[in-house]
């Protein structure tokens, strides 16, 4: 297997994870990313890059970017940056309310289907141009999010995203990043209103995990050639079917469950994993 290391000031350390590995020479694989190819994890190495602020993983020599042919994604503080329903909210001057049920349900303390309704209810009446202003104003991608993408497709490696929020996002995100797939909630809007309630079955944390595995079956690819990123408790389920879950910035719930964890580089970080 590999160990991978990442971080702004990775370099600097590399030389004593070695001595804690047993041994051996850092290559430089991408950005920030550093491999060391090991026989086994060691002890106190994880414990070091958490107090140097660096990533690090035990990486199986298959999980790499030429064997990986699809990686799913989450929307919401994955691939972008904020929470568009709390984004939205605060148009309302209603951000504290809908953040604190988003939160909770990002935590697993209550099951997400049952926080969008709650959620989506405190927008009713709200003009659907507020919409298009998060979009324009406040929606910004996660760091690295285009290098990752640009990446995967010159590696050939399809991209879904696949979120418990609305297709006004997701489908303007497919288009602008040239992703493969989107899938996501459709919020009902009559009259140029939120009506506070969303059209059809609710794309839930169940949903994400079919989509992943109905896309898989359709591209003919095995599990293990299947990664899974997201951040909160509703992407354990997709996790658990792909080849390997990547817990971006992630909820200790999701940490704890994840393959991989990567909390302080970028989307970049992704690649670094499978280079």
């Amino acid at each position: 297997m590999k160990l991978v290391v990442q971080g702004q000031q990775a370099l600097q350390h590399l030389s004593h994870i070695a001595t804690l590995a047993g041994g051996g020479k850092f290559t430089h694989t991408t950005d920030n990313a550093y491999r060391l190819e090991v026989t086994a994890p060691a002890a106190g190495i994880s414990a070091y890059c958490v107090a140097q602020r660096l990533d690090c993983a035990f990486v199986p020599e298959h999980l790499t970017l030429s064997n990986i042919g699809l990686l799913v994604m989450d929307m919401d503080s994955t691939l972008i940056a904020i929470e568009c329903i709390d984004e939205i909210a605060d148009m309302f001057n209603i951000k504290p309310q809908v953040a604190a049920i988003t939160e909770s349900a990002m935590r697993g303390e209550i099951e997400f289907a049952e926080s969008l309704r709650r959620r989506v209810a405190l927008l009713k009446g709200l003009d659907e141009s507020a919409l298009q202003r998060v979009y324009d104003e406040r929606l910004k991608l996660s760091p690295g999010a285009e290098h990752m993408i640009a990446t995967l497709k010159a590696n050939g490696v399809k991209t879904m995203l696949v979120s418990g929020g609305f297709t006004f996002f997701t489908d303007r995100l497919k288009q602008k990043l040239g992703l493969d797939f989107a899938e996501a909630n459709v919020m009902n809007i009559v009259n140029g209103k939120i009506t506070g309630n969303v059209l059809g079955e609710l794309l839930d944390a169940q949903a994400k995990a079919d989509y992943l595995t109905q896309t898989r079956l359709r591209l003919g690819l095995k599990q293990e050639q299947v990664i899974a990123l997201g951040d909160g408790a509703n992407d354990l389920k997709m996790m658990a079917v792909a080849g390997a879950g990547i817990a971006y910035h992630a909820k200790p719930v999701v940490q704890a469950q994840a393959t991989f964890a990567l909390n302080y580089t970028g989307l970049e970080g992704v690649i670094g994993l499978l280079s």
